[in-house]
């Protein structure tokens, strides 16, 4: 057996469909694409989920689509264990938080939450406290202040 013997068995390839090429082809005219309408012409294509101008499931659905509220205000969280890295007594700044490696910038206002235990007192400088961080600085006692965002100051 030589490999100019070798040929695929019967049936197992197909020649492609030459749509297009006169009538006596079987396909000419339209071409397989019916007669008029959007399905017939070319460059026909319709987006995903399009149910032919019926209302789409997935605005029948509200609940499955979410929502995303653009003037939501995204904080940069501290935790109050973090800020036992601090001196007793010390002020807890934005600026400080932001050299102490706590937070990335000072783009994003600044929230301390109540994870952890403090260990000593603080002066707290943020923009948003939790109640329960608020709680508990004041029972180490320590000082809670807020101050705006906008132009972080010392």
């Amino acid at each position: 057996m030589r490999q100019n013997n070798l040929s695929p068995n019967p049936g197992s390839k197909r020649s492609r469909k030459r749509v297009g090429r006169g009538n006596s082809s079987g396909h000419g005219t339209y071409s397989g694409r019916g007669l008029k309408g959007q399905k017939s012409r070319a460059g026909y294509r319709i987006r995903p989920g399009f149910e032919g101008g019926q209302l789409p499931l997935i605005k029948r659905l509200p609940q499955k689509r979410g929502f995303v509220n653009i003037f939501r205000t995204e904080y940069s969280i501290v935790n109050l264990d973090k800020l036992n890295s601090f001196e007793s007594g010390s002020e807890v700044t934005p600026k400080k938080l932001v050299a102490a490696g706590l937070v990335k910038s000072l783009r994003q206002p600044i929230k301390i939450l109540a994870g952890g235990e403090l260990s000593h007192p603080f002066v707290v400088r943020a923009n948003k406290f939790s109640a329960a961080a608020r709680a508990k600085i004041e029972a180490a006692g320590g000082k809670v202040e807020e101050v705006e965002h906008a132009g972080q100051t010392e």
